[in-house]
């Protein structure tokens, strides 16, 4: 695992490599689920980042920061953190590298390759943590939790963004759309993952020994008056979201050709005029006794 600040200095990306705690990230790494990651995080900016913000100097690990979609937000709400920025994949990792060098070149920032139940930092490393759409690919979610808090000082926050795929409700309902998109939940299930994860933030930061734990629901529906919502997050994020699990859930037996392209079509009628489309997602913070 390296650690590497790379404001001043651009160093080559490193190869990818698995380790004994990597785990399938249902989506794949494709450029066109950077694209989706990217769509996703500047439409929902202002939804999910409201009430997070960290004094100058702080010391903020990103975990997972993927392809550095959040990261440049959560950068340009905290001017003047120290961030470290830590993914398992080297390819998301050299992506977030580029975006930040592009957004915010003036940025504080340290990147790390490897896996955050192994963290090479001191205890009580870090004032502040923030994941966003992490917990949900790890086999075990609560392992990924007392190893963050570890890296957390006393006294420090710890802020948790989930969503909940039982959440999504659209109109016009089609049982054919809402089998399509329960492929996906069976899809990150095999994979080891939980795309219902966003309801278990509560219990799952209580035991792994957070304190002051508050969960709030962070609302996105769209419709005919919100047409950047239905642009950017029904038809951009949602929808391409599912449909990219096409082959998987082809090779998985879990549907058909037909039914599976009967099912996007039909979601995809929520994104069309007179559609509506509903998701929750969950914001938890939380302080390290």
């Amino acid at each position: 695992m390296t650690t590497e600040t790379s404001r001043r200095t651009e160093a080559p990306a490193p190869e990818h490599r698995h380790d004994a705690f990597d785990h399938d990230y249902v989506h794949g790494y494709s450029d066109t689920e950077a694209r989706r990651l990217g769509d996703q995080a500047d439409t929902l900016a202002e939804l999910l980042h409201a009430g997070t913000a960290y004094p100058a100097g702080s010391r903020v690990l990103e975990a997972g920061c993927g392809v550095g979609a959040q990261t440049v937000h959560l950068l340009a709400a905290s001017p003047g953190v120290r961030l470290t920025a830590a993914d398992l994949s080297a390819e998301s990792l050299a992506q977030a590298r580029a975006r930040v060098a592009a957004q915010a070149p003036a940025a504080d920032v340290s990147w790390h390759h490897g896996d955050l139940h192994r963290l090479p930092f001191p205890d009580g490393s870090f004032d502040h943590v923030f994941l966003c759409f992490v917990l949900e690919h790890l086999p075990d979610p609560a392992a990924g939790l007392a190893a963050l808090r570890r890296a957390l000082r006393p006294g420090g926050t710890i802020t948790v963004i989930e969503g909940d795929h039982g959440s999504a409700f659209f109109h016009p309902e089609s049982p054919a759309a809402r089998r399509t998109v329960d492929h996906l939940v069976r899809l990150q299930a095999r994979a080891g993952g939980d795309g219902l994860l966003g309801r278990r933030l509560h219990p799952l930061l209580t035991a792994a020994g957070f304190a002051e734990v508050a969960v709030r629901p962070r609302t996105v529906y769209a419709d005919d008056a919100r047409p950047a919502l239905v642009e950017g997050f029904t038809r951009r994020t949602f929808v391409a979201m599912v449909e990219s699990v096409r082959a998987e859930a082809l090779a998985a037996g879990l549907t058909t050709p037909a039914a599976f392209d009967r099912g996007i079509a039909e979601l995809r009628r929520a994104a069309e005029p007179g559609g509506t489309f509903h998701y929750t997602f969950f914001k938890a913070v939380a302080v390290r006794p």
